[in-house]
């Protein structure tokens, strides 16, 4: 029986325009920790940056409860707020530094933390800080700038880009 001939050469070249059923996986994708005690802003926040950035996006408005969960969320950029019940953002960046030893951390406030200076400068992690107000977008160009890894770094969706 004669190997290969027009019907072998159709079958392979079939063959080879077929996907393969498993597609392959994905870098890792790690999230985005946002900690704020303010719920609506937390909720708005946390749906536009999961939205834009493509990345999952895990709110929490008390850090006790953030701390509890973020062994176990992956989190490459971790934002929070300064003035919180319970703990402020400095005491929560100290604890939350051990329970996500690769994340690094972004510090949100509408206060003057002039007073917090040397403080905030020895969080080494601490890699971002923006004063309230600001939209979405600022926060979310903040989380990109400051991601620890590029391979596995989100983008702004094309459709979060202003026209012109």
């Amino acid at each position: 029986m004669k190997q290969g001939g027009p019907r072998a050469l159709h079958i392979r070249k079939s063959l080879a325009s077929v996907r393969h059923p498993f597609p392959t996986v994905p870098a890792a994708v790690k999230s985005i920790v946002f900690v704020d005690d303010e719920a609506p802003y937390t909720e708005l926040m946390s749906m536009m940056l999961a939205h834009h950035l493509g990345c999952p996006v895990h709110s929490f408005t008390h850090p006790t409860q953030a701390l509890a969960h973020l062994a176990g969320l992956d989190a490459a950029v971790i934002v929070t707020d300064y003035h919180m019940p319970q703990l402020d953002g400095i005491a929560f960046i100290r604890e939350a530094a051990k329970l996500a030893p690769a994340a690094v951390f972004v510090m949100i406030t509408g206060h003057n933390l002039a007073a917090e200076e040397d403080n905030l400068c020895r969080l080494g992690r601490l890699k971002g800080f923006l004063s309230k107000p600001f939209g979405w977008r600022i926060l979310a160009e903040e989380i990109v700038r400051v991601w620890p890894d590029p391979a596995t770094r989100p983008s702004l969706s094309s459709a979060s880009l202003p026209a012109g």
